[in-house]
């Protein structure tokens, strides 16, 4: 299974990278669309998709939180990283627009920083989050 990741878009999808997310078998986005305009541009690329409201998504019908089951590991999304990040095998948040990958208290916390507002000098980037029959993951960050 891969999946497309992508936070932050503040309103900004840019067309060169949909054809590439459209080949996912989902897209994942962990808030702060913006606006609905963009939350509909990502909707209609054709994979299903799973996202979660960001600080910033005022009146858009999303959940808060999302807890999803693939291949037998549990992911939690979220936008913005609680400070408790146990009962989930794999957390994936947005909100600070800086990548991650780390274990923190056995989770593995994800974040596949910002499409379209770049933070503190890191690039914009998105992630590939690849998850094989067995539960193994490869978590790829992709620059934009």
């Amino acid at each position: 299974m891969r999946i497309a990741v992508i936070a932050d878009t503040h309103g900004k999808f840019p067309a060169d990278i949909q054809s590439d997310i459209r080949t996912a078998d989902e897209i994942w986005h962990l808030g702060d669309f913006c606006d609905a305009v963009t939350l509909l541009a990502v909707r209609r690329l054709g994979p299903p998709f799973f996202g979660v409201l960001g600080n910033n998504d005022y009146g858009l019908d999303l959940p808060e939180k999302l807890t999803l089951e693939r291949c037998g590991v549990t992911f939690a999304l979220i936008h913005i990283l609680p400070r408790d990040v146990s009962g989930t095998d794999v957390l994936i948040h947005g909100h600070t627009h800086i990548p991650r990958d780390e274990i923190i208290d056995g989770t593995r916390v994800l974040n596949p920083g910002t499409i379209g507002k770049p933070n503190k000098g890191v690039p914009p980037s998105r992630a590939w989050l690849e998850i094989a029959a067995d539960g193994a993951l490869t978590w790829t960050l992709i620059p934009v």
